[in-house]
């Protein structure tokens, strides 16, 4: 099953409104160019302010799911018939101080077709994501598309083996990770080196894409299932265009069964 994937990476303004701005240019050229069947957005696309900014902003900038960025978010797949990924600053329900990390997953109608929340935040390298974010109880479960069967987890967690595991055991042949990768020593090298372990060992594509501006670090990517990369970006926004082909999932699956090759039962500690 092939498939035409476009990355925007984009530069963080903080506004949704803004932001939403951005989606809308981001698709309206890439149809334009590439006649995509997916757009994916990064992480906490709809607001992602600064390092150092008062909280009290991202929580005043949060929305829910029939709010206006998710609605202009859905009206836009729509009106151009793409499935869309991506992230968004959702309310909580107790509305106590903390948001969601939240990704949305869309049909080619403008429908929802699963939320998620991420479960693994980042408390790293000097940064407390859980001071304001809210960690989700679950994982992301599968879903199928008209172009296979795509996973999803969020930035940090490419660092857990066992959540692309997880859901490469459930059928996933695409992992999708938004993302807003930061800036720091060897940041750049364990991005690249992680997606690259991910895709290898799970026999999988993986596609991540990220932020750029002051904190992040732009690279986003798209890696094939024996770890070579299918398209590649650099540190300047940019719309990155993938062409996805599910039958080499199942080509190197077929040569590298690593997956069925496992022996859970040693496994327990």
């Amino acid at each position: 099953m092939k498939s035409t994937w476009v990355l925007a990476q984009t530069e963080q303004c903080g506004d949704p409104a803004g932001n939403l701005a951005q989606a809308r240019k981001a698709v309206k050229e890439a149809v334009a160019a590439y006649h995509p069947d997916v757009m994916v957005f990064p992480e906490r696309f709809s607001s992602l302010y600064p390092n150092g900014t008062d909280d009290a902003r991202t929580l005043a900038a949060a929305q829910e799911l029939d709010g206006p960025f998710v609605t202009g978010m859905r009206e836009l797949a729509r009106l151009n018939g793409l499935w869309m990924i991506f992230g968004f600053v959702r309310r909580t329900e107790e509305d106590d101080g903390h948001v969601y990390n939240c990704t949305v997953v869309l049909d080619a109608a403008g429908e929802i077709v699963s939320v998620y929340h991420k479960t693994h935040l980042y408390d790293a390298f000097g940064y407390r994501e859980s001071d304001l974010v809210k960690a989700g109880d679950r994982l992301f479960a599968p879903v199928d598309t008209p172009f296979g069967r795509v996973g999803l987890f969020v930035c940090y967690e490419v660092r857990f083996p066992e959540v692309a595991r997880c859901q490469t055991l459930q059928g996933a042949e695409i992992l999708v990770m938004p993302t807003a990768w930061m800036k720091g020593d060897l940041k750049s090298h364990h991005f690249r080196t992680l997606i690259t372990a991910r895709a290898i060992e799970n026999t999988v594509y993986m596609v991540a894409c990220n932020q750029v501006g002051a904190d992040t670090i732009g690279e986003s990517v798209v890696v094939d299932p024996m770890g070579v990369p299918v398209a590649a970006a650099g540190a300047a926004p940019t719309l990155l265009c993938a062409h996805i082909d599910t039958d080499r999932v199942a080509a190197v699956r077929e040569k590298l069964p690593s997956c069925k090759d496992r022996r859970p039962e040693l496994y327990t500690i």
